[in-house]
């Protein structure tokens, strides 16, 4: 059996979980860190989710998939695949999973974003590498945090 391949990256932000949440669903607050995409979905499992944004001047669907799991203020799953890469076929066991998840102590929220499994993905290795090679989440949770901690 092949070992799960994610990307976890992990954030501390000084805010309540309830106003990290807000931050990480509101359409309001996801453009300004998710390269002006903003989600559309009604956040209930199985629904779809598009983020879309406007590139070039004009809109597109830049990230599609369905949810998951929600428990508001704790966890969030989805499914995302990239419509646009004509690499990729656009078929369900090439869909990765990001996984949010949240935990609140004393006023500060740890926040954690998993994406993957690349090992069961088409061009999963290089969708992988790739990814590791920017950081994975990193830049964004930082814009989360900056976000979350001026609201």
């Amino acid at each position: 059996m092949e070992t799960p391949k994610v990307i976890t990256n992990t954030i501390q932000i000084s805010a309540h979980a309830e106003r990290v949440w807000e931050v990480l669903t509101k359409p309001e607050y996801t453009k300004q860190y998710m390269f002006g995409c903003v989600p559309e979905t009604d956040w209930q499992p199985n629904s779809p989710i598009l983020w879309k944004g406007v590139f070039d001047g004009v809109e597109m669907t830049a990230v599609k998939g369905h949810i998951v799991q929600v428990r508001p203020g704790h966890h969030l799953s989805y499914t995302v695949i990239d419509p646009n890469n004509q690499e990729i076929p656009d078929v369900p066991e090439n869909y990765l999973t990001v996984t949010y998840d949240l935990q609140e102590l004393n006023g500060e929220t740890r926040f954690t974003v998993t994406q993957g499994d690349y090992s069961k993905v088409a061009n999963g290795e290089a969708r992988f590498k790739d990814s590791e090679a920017e950081g994975g989440w990193q830049a964004i949770l930082e814009q989360i945090k900056s976000v979350a901690e001026q609201v």
